[in-house]
């Protein structure tokens, strides 16, 4: 079967299977020259070589309960497994990154007699290249499919690479000048192994706590929207998932206060079906109305934006309308997120139009920048 007509899911398994295949054959390998030399970094490199092959094992697990339908339970499906499933892999690497640096203080504090040979190093080399190789491999199939846990395994791998090189120093240093170095390049490895699960651990919890949406897809999201000739801006836009290929939203858009709701509710249709077959992206859709014909509106809109201007965190203004029936403003202000008193500063520019402009009441949200 090839790769065109596999689904993302099974994807993401045949590369999991490859990097356990592969990461098993290493594992066989360095194990045997690392017993052979009585070298534990060398050891150490298998054990981590295993680690990898797990991570695999569980990348595969987590892809396939991921892919499980939506349920009464869980009406969003179960597509943030695969956070859970970095987040697992984050703790396997962890694990082998402190169990690894208690090896080599050991062996600092009592040194073994090594005796590396030709084979170790062939050995070694081998695997330098086979996990460069297998990293970059695993990072852009993890780009590809947007797996967290493809591209997690594949920077592990791209460690690896580097710890390989470290032990390969080793190998050659005790055959040439006969120092023993185990102990310290082994403490070395142990800090690349502890780096990469910390990274690892430090993205999975970004994604599960939720994070900015992608800004090529918001951006591409916003551009698309306003082509449709009956709207007049795009705000509040917010995307949210539930998984990797899950996306919800929801955005205002600007339309003349004129429309009917059929109207309205005919191009909202539209708009929601171009985003979903074009982005993948189910979205909600929110009604700001614009006064088309009012002076007395445009004059009050410019006003506030002269007020708001005074204000550095002040991003911009939104979802203005002036209701002269029930004589009352609305907009939104769009503060920085490192604006700490954003309420009092609503407080204050609505206390200076109120009293400039008298019979009016004004409602004013206070929004935030949620993406680009």
């Amino acid at each position: 079967m090839s790769e065109k007509t596999l689904t993302r899911s099974q994807q993401i398994v045949r590369v999991s299977i490859r990097g356990i295949l592969v990461n098993a054959a290493l594992v066989l390998f360095k194990a045997i020259a690392g017993f052979a030399a009585n070298s534990i970094s060398v050891i150490l490199d298998a054990v981590n070589n295993l680690s990898d092959a797990l991570s695999s094992l569980i990348t595969i697990i987590g892809t396939k309960l991921a892919g499980k339908a939506p349920d009464k339970k869980h009406p969003y499906g179960h597509g943030r497994i695969e956070y859970i499933t970095s987040l697992v892999i984050a703790v396997i690497v962890l694990t082998a990154g402190v169990s690894s640096l208690r090896e080599s203080v050991e062996k600092i504090i009592t040194p073994a007699d090594t005796h590396f040979t030709m084979l170790t190093v062939v050995v070694i080399t081998a695997a330098i290249f086979t996990k460069f190789f297998l990293g970059r491999y695993f990072i852009a199939m993890g780009r590809k499919l947007n797996s967290g846990s493809l591209t997690a395994s594949g920077t592990d791998a791209s460690f690896d690479a580097v710890i390989s090189v470290a032990t390969l120093i080793s190998a050659i240093v005790s055959m040439t000048l006969g120092w023993n170095i185990e102990g310290w390049l082994g403490a070395g490895i142990s800090v690349f192994i502890l780096k990469a699960g910390i990274e690892i651990l430090r993205d999975t919890l970004s994604d599960i706590i939720g994070k900015r949406a992608d800004r090529e897809l918001s951006i591409a999201v916003r551009r698309r929207i306003n082509t449709f000739r009956e709207v007049f801006g795009c705000y509040d836009l917010i995307l949210h998932n539930y998984g990797p290929e899950e996306n919800l939203g929801s955005v205002h858009i600007e339309v003349a206060d004129e429309m009917t709701a059929k109207e309205i509710d005919v191009l909202t249709r539209k708009i929601t079906a171009a985003i979903y077959n074009e982005f993948g992206v189910i979205l909600t859709i929110g009604i700001y109305a614009s006064n088309t014909d009012m002076e007395e509106a445009f004059a009050i809109k410019d006003r506030v934006i002269e007020l708001i201007r005074q204000h550095k965190n002040i991003i911009g203004m939104h979802g203005f309308y002036y209701d002269d029936v029930e004589n009352m403003v609305s907009f939104d202000l769009i503060f920085e997120f490192e604006e700490k008193d954003a309420k009092g500063i609503t407080e204050e520019i609505k206390a200076a139009l109120t009293e400039e402009f008298t019979g009016l009441t004004f409602y004013i949200n206070i929004d935030r920048d949620f993406t680009d």
